[in-house]
């Protein structure tokens, strides 16, 4: 199927990805609501997971749950286990702009611009050294066409992460 420009398909053997069942085992422990994943376009372009999120805009109208799960800050070698992390400058400047580009009252075509260039954020590399956790929150945003609430500012294994609801 094709719509949109983006070509779709069904694969009935791949099973279900960490990013979605862990959050819904936590939401619905007895499984009992339909479930559908979608998996990152090829190549992981900013842009294209933005015109995908576009792409499934009506779904905001019709009593569906989207979960962009991912992870504001995704470098598994800095995490801590000690209970009193080191404060760490680079994330905390990571998640202060993400934040500011999600929530602020700026247009949304700024917005877009701003998580498309994601990468000339201060100290991006360090905070997602591969995007994969980052793509679900353009996709997220390209479905919602407006700021974002935050509700969720904490310390994870010693790292600001952030998350966002539209």
């Amino acid at each position: 199927m094709k719509k949109n420009k983006i070509t779709t398909r069904i694969d009935p053997l791949r099973g279900f990805d960490h990013g979605l069942f862990i959050p819904l085992k936590l939401m619905y422990p007895q499984a009992d609501i339909p479930s559908l994943q979608l998996s990152l376009l090829h190549g992981l372009n900013p842009a294209a997971h933005i015109a995908l999120g576009k792409a499934l805009r009506a779904l905001m109208h019709k009593n569906t749950l989207v979960i962009g799960s991912g992870f504001s800050f995704h470098n598994l070698r800095a995490f801590t286990w000690q209970e009193n992390g080191t404060p760490d400058p680079a994330n905390e400047a990571f998640q202060d702009w993400l934040v500011e580009g999600c929530t602020a009252p700026i247009s949304q075509g700024e917005r877009e611009k701003r998580l498309i260039d994601w990468e000339k954020a201060p100290f991006a590399r360090y905070c997602h050294p591969r995007e994969e956790h980052s793509l679900p929150l353009h996709v997220c945003l390209g479905m919602a066409d407006k700021p974002s609430k935050l509700v969720f500012d904490d310390q994870i294994l010693g790292k600001r992460s952030v998350a966002f609801l539209w």
